[in-house]
């Protein structure tokens, strides 16, 4: 394990041969060569009287409780300090080589809304969000949160960019939003219906010509659809539902690619009889229990389990939360160097290392890992 910070082996300089395309990403694990972080400024609690916020951001909690949430800005401390988080870890992978992109935060205090809702925005921590990268091309999907209708206004000039340097760039319809969209369980609390495609591109992962989406509350299968048709147009990309392995949001931190062949699944969410049948056959590293601390706010965003919410820098290389010892000794035994950060707050604002970070560049291509399964 290296020491916070500290970078490890020299890494592969990129391939003299053709010049790569402006973006070219199609997997979790090859070797990265540009990446986005995130920003934490003006990070905010929407308002959870808004049943897409209550669904997205505290769904366990009951109206009585959610009263009790403080909305609006975070304290200055979960700001100041998220943003020092973030800056070491985009001066550790500049330190690799990686090109690093820091676009500033939207002022999400700004109020903006559409027919039959009003809302202020949310945060500008997770770029991979609601940014899929599916080769060369990226796809700005319709988040189900109204709080995050502009999120992405932060990267368009990053993404113009890209676009004139010979990126395809793509945006899913964007969603209505009304009410009809979000449907109530037998305890009266939200989840989300399919009355038009919502997702995030958070709910997907990238494995050369194979997607895996989770259908969650931050997904709906009309969202499952809509992208199924369009990464058709791409090529010969197969898309594969994940339905009732994890009904919370992102998939991020119920399973990581960590390489082809290996995989780290989260063994409250996922079970050897679950496993997703593409991945039966990989070699499996059963997250252990996460460590965990106390937190600067009651509720948090994220469950402990996003301590298992990594950054693979190259098939043998893992950015990882420092507190997860044990995490990082699985990881070593199988080969994986870690480089261990901290992300101080990665629960109270909901994103860890994966989160916090959106490939644009990675070394891989559009491969057949799975045999065409």
């Amino acid at each position: 394990m290296s020491a916070p910070g500290s970078l490890s082996s020299p890494r592969p300089p990129a391939a003299a041969a053709a010049p790569r395309p402006a973006v070219h990403s199609w997997d979790e694990f090859t070797t990265l060569r540009e990446v986005i972080v995130g920003d934490a400024t003006h990070s905010r609690i929407p308002d959870q009287r808004d049943p897409s916020a209550w669904l997205n951001c505290y769904p366990d909690l009951g109206p009585a409780e959610l009263e009790r949430i403080e909305t609006g800005l975070f304290p200055a401390r979960v700001i100041e300090e998220s943003n020092e988080d973030l800056e070491e870890l985009a001066a550790a992978l500049r330190g690799l080589g990686v090109t690093v992109h820091r676009p500033p935060a939207v002022d999400h205090a700004d109020e903006y809304g559409a027919p039959g809702w009003r809302s202020r925005g949310r945060s500008s921590y997770c770029p991979r969000d609601l940014a899929l990268v599916v080769g060369t091309t990226i796809i700005e999907t319709p988040s189900p949160m109204r709080a995050r209708y502009n999120e992405l206004f932060g990267l368009r000039d990053l993404f113009q960019d890209y676009l004139l340097r010979g990126a395809h760039w793509l945006a899913a319809p964007k969603p209505r939003l009304r009410d009809e969209l979000y449907e109530y369980d037998e305890r009266g609390r939200p989840v989300l219906g399919e009355a038009e495609p919502a997702f995030e591109a958070a709910n997907c992962l990238r494995l050369g010509r194979d997607v895996f989406y989770q259908v969650s509350r931050s997904g709906n299968r009309m969202g499952f659809r809509w992208l199924e048709s369009t990464l058709r147009l791409l090529g010969e990309i197969r898309l594969h539902p994940l339905v009732g392995l994890y009904e919370g949001t992102h998939i991020d931190s119920t399973i990581a690619l960590l390489r082809p062949g290996l995989v780290l699944l989260n063994p409250e969410r996922v079970t050897p009889e679950t496993v997703p049948a593409p991945l039966r056959g990989w070699d499996v590293i059963w997250c252990p229990p996460m460590r965990t601390g106390p937190t600067v706010l009651p509720h948090t965003l994220s469950t402990p389990w996003v301590g298992m919410n990594l950054l693979m820098v190259d098939p043998r290389t893992a950015v990882v939360d420092a507190d997860q010892t044990e995490l990082i000794a699985a990881l070593e035994r199988h080969g994986i160097d870690v480089l261990p950060h901290r992300l101080r707050h990665a629960r109270v604002l909901g994103g860890g290392f994966h989160c916090v970070t959106l490939d644009t560049v990675r070394d891989g291509g559009a491969e057949d890992y799975l045999g065409g399964v």
